[in-house]
């Protein structure tokens, strides 16, 4: 049994089902399409959002090497990604690494944990977009009905119109084609991106040097239920928690790290990539490095402008500038953050799609979801069916407690991707790889070290949802995909051949 568990679907059967018609995905993404798809991603709420929390109550203006340190982090699995990638050109991502290198097992292990990573990513981000609407609305005096503009409505009952709204519009512009939908990321990043830049510009003529003093703060415990460091680490290490300090620092990166989600989503275009083998890597590599050095810039400046202990916590950019009296600023902040968070649930929703889509093509789910569109070669069937539910689940569910398990799904998965480069080298050495991750073993054994070292700071109450999560997922294999591979199926296939040749 435990050999057909942790079966393995080697790379060249891998390619071989891209090119079947009915299953094949039309290719026609650049290397500027993926670093644009990238940035589209990982700029969202996080660098709106964060920075004032964590600079506030963990890490002070020493923020800014919580950055670093979150980015080093990501650059690790990033190199190891970019080399599963370029070398397996198939849609899925993390899903289709763990299948030719760890087996089936593992496989579906990591394709139901990015299901739910994307599916709550999505919905918690078009939520937070909901917001950032309705606000700008109120300020036109316009206000939507109390029962349609938040969850909790009128008399207990409410649906978000809007965040489900905008998810729906975007399934369909998915549906249509990739290239739509790079062409709609390229003008949107480009205003979300200027809107980053005017922080960083405006924001440093308004600097005060007394503002970085001390730059990292004197480390304090943690006050109970805070909840920024996980007691995990305590357990196992036996280091008491505390805000500030060094520690303060990492405990920092694992908070900030949400705002580097996204990178690991350019690989689940790559089967949709004209020439992955030399596009992906600079697509997830320099998406990654664009948006780091905007990262430590924005929270430099942020944190100069003013004291640390000062930030908001809810919107710490556009507070900062009406503290220096320019509330003008804010607002552009504010426009710029609500267009912003558009790609982001696009991409995430895209990410979904072609794991879902690459897991029922191998037979793992159902293999009505694996046929293309005959016009648009797009997965037009999990687009609808995911876009759906995950409408009614943002306009429906408080999803605020359930968000960090977006943090622990997307860290698992670059765990199982680092150690599936050092696998796979030593089972397939003979294969072509047009990037190479450097130093193997040790670069990705860094890799999984530092990943897990940020999981551990997450709290206990999201490892046991991740858990639950994950028992269901193994429930789902044992009934239905372990029977309907279609590796399982060809094994057997073979198995009954050798068997009649032998009579």
């Amino acid at each position: 049994m435990s050999s057909t568990l942790f079966r393995t679907k080697n790379v060249e059967q891998s390619i071989l089902d891209t090119e079947e018609p009915e299953h094949a995905l039309k290719k026609s993404l650049s290397a500027l399409d993926l670093t644009v798809f990238g940035v589209g991603v990982i700029i969202g709420t996080g660098i709106f959002v964060l920075t004032g929390k964590v600079a506030k109550e963990t890490a002070g203006p020493a923020v800014a090497l919580a950055f670093v340190v979150a980015g080093v982090v990501c650059a690790l699995a990033a190199l190891c990604y970019a080399e599963f990638a370029s070398t397996l050109p198939v849609a899925g991502s993390a899903y289709t690494f763990s299948y030719a290198s760890l087996g089936e097992l593992p496989a579906w292990t990591i394709g139901w944990d990015l299901v739910l990573e994307f599916a709550l990513g999505t919905a918690v981000v078009a939520v937070g977009w909901s917001g950032y609407i309705r606000s700008l609305l109120d300020n036109a005096g316009w206000h939507l009905p109390a029962a349609l503009g938040s969850r909790e409505g009128a008399h207990g009952f409410g649906f978000d119109i809007l965040a489900a709204v905008l998810v729906l519009v975007l399934t369909g512009i998915l549906v249509l084609g990739m290239k739509l939908s790079a062409r709609v990321t390229q003008v949107v990043v480009a205003v979300k991106v200027t809107v980053v830049l005017i922080v960083i510009i405006a924001g440093a003529f308004f600097i005060t040097g007394s503002n970085y003093r001390p730059f990292i703060p004197k480390a304090q415990p943690v006050q109970a239920g805070s909840g920024l460091q996980s007691p995990l680490v305590q357990l196992m290490f036996g280091w008491a928690p505390s805000n500030f300090g060094v520690l303060g620092i990492f405990t920092a990166a694992s908070v900030v790290f949400f705002a580097f989600i996204g990178f690991d989503v350019v690989a689940t275009a790559a089967e949709e990539t004209r020439n992955p083998q030399r596009d992906m890597p600079r697509g997830i590599l320099g998406s990654l490095l664009i948006c780091t050095t905007l990262y430590v810039a924005v929270s430099v400046v942020v944190t100069g402008m003013q004291h640390y202990s000062k930030l908001s916590i809810d919107a710490p950019l556009a507070d900062a500038f009406k503290a220096t009296g320019h509330p003008w600023y804010a607002g552009v902040i504010s426009f710029g953050a609500a267009v912003g968070l558009t790609t982001v649930c696009m991409i995430l929703l895209l990410g979904q799609t072609r794991v879902f889509f690459a897991m029922s093509r191998d037979g793992l789910l159902p293999r009505f979801f694996s046929r293309v569109h005959p016009r648009f070669k797009t997965p037009h069937r999990p687009t609808i069916l995911l876009g759906v539910i995950i409408a009614i689940l943002a306009g429906f569910t408080s999803l605020s407690e359930l968000a960090e398990l977006v943090n622990i799904g997307t860290l698992f998965a670059f765990v199982v991707v680092a150690l599936g480069v050092i696998i796979l080298r030593r089972t397939r050495p003979d294969l072509h790889r047009s990037f190479r991750t450097p130093w193997v073993p040790f670069l990705p054994v860094v890799s999984v070290l530092a990943t897990l070292w940020l999981m551990l700071n997450l709290p206990a109450e999201t490892w046991l949802r991740f858990a639950v999560w994950m028992v269901i997922g193994f429930v789902v294999y044992f009934l239905y995909g372990r029977s309907h591979s279609r590796l399982g199926r060809h094994e057997e296939t073979t198995i009954e051949e050798v068997r009649q040749h032998g009579e």
